[in-house]
């Protein structure tokens, strides 16, 4: 159902522009979250991974170009939203990406043991608040094993607008959830699975990441930190390793999603 804008205080398109994401989110009310996806590339693999269109808006220009085959796949009833792009641009404070919006019906939340039980690598996320990291995160997990994604409460929103563009949609091709208490009982949850845990973490007695006992694990979790502070005490301290990754020329660290990948990579199941 196109809809030609005129009128940008229509309340129906407010979710592109007025809503914070912790609104779009609606914790009060988890069933009624709604998250925005952005570019077709990505909004095709959102679709494939089987999350509800609410609404669209595009540019004019892109309903019988790039949106064309989104739109189809869509309910006929489902509102398009249309307008030149300096109109569209007004409404959002910005030009769209690739021109094309769309509004989704937050997943259900999945069970740890769901999205855990037959994974043998898997990776928890510990207080990133970057939604770039986040993202990154995602992307280096789909492209380099992990079988799935745990996030601690603080952590920035997966389906954050800009999380989910910069994981090029595998947001929605990794399963994910969130572990309510983190290390406790979250840590005895994820033992119960079978699991080993590791934690990225500069301490003195860590072990290096091509450690062999390490890397033979055949389950096992690696616990990534905030990306200021990293893991705390009592996190490191109940995690089965403490690991890090050898630097040269002074180097400490790497940025968290950095770490993330080379910790993906070297930690991989072989087959």
């Amino acid at each position: 159902m196109i809809i030609h804008l005129t009128d940008l205080s229509l309340p129906e398109v407010q979710i592109y522009s007025h809503l914070t994401e912790a609104q779009l989110r609606n914790r009060l009310e988890p069933d009624m979250g709604i998250f925005i996806c952005e570019s077709p590339k990505v909004i095709r693999v959102a679709l494939d991974a089987g999350c509800q269109p609410l609404s669209m808006l595009c540019e004019e220009k892109h309903i019988q170009g790039q949106a064309a085959d989104i739109i189809a796949r869509c309910p006929d009833t489902m509102p398009v939203y249309t307008g030149s792009r300096e109109l569209l641009a007004s409404l959002t404070g910005y030009e769209l990406t690739r021109g094309v919006l769309v509004a989704m019906r937050r997943p259900k939340p999945r069970s740890i043991e769901e999205i855990c039980s037959g994974g043998q690598r898997v990776v928890l996320v510990d207080g990133v608040v970057n939604s770039t990291n986040t993202g990154a995160i995602f992307r280096a997990a789909a492209a380099l094993g992990i079988d799935a994604v745990l996030l601690t409460p603080t952590c920035c929103d997966p389906l954050n607008r800009r999380s989910v563009r910069v994981s090029m949609g595998t947001v929605f091709q990794v399963p994910w959830t969130y572990i309510p208490s983190w290390p406790h009982p979250g840590m005895a949850q994820l033992q119960a699975l079978g699991f080993k845990t590791a934690a990225m973490a500069l301490t003195p007695g860590a072990v290096p990441i091509d450690h062999p006992a390490l890397m033979a694990e055949p389950k096992l979790v690696i616990v990534m930190g905030t990306e200021g502070d990293g893991l705390s005490h009592q996190t490191i301290n109940s995690c089965d390793y403490q690991v890090v990754i050898p630097m040269t020329h002074g180097v400490d660290s790497l940025n968290v999603a950095a770490a993330a990948a080379v910790a993906f990579w070297q930690l991989r199941v072989r087959k």
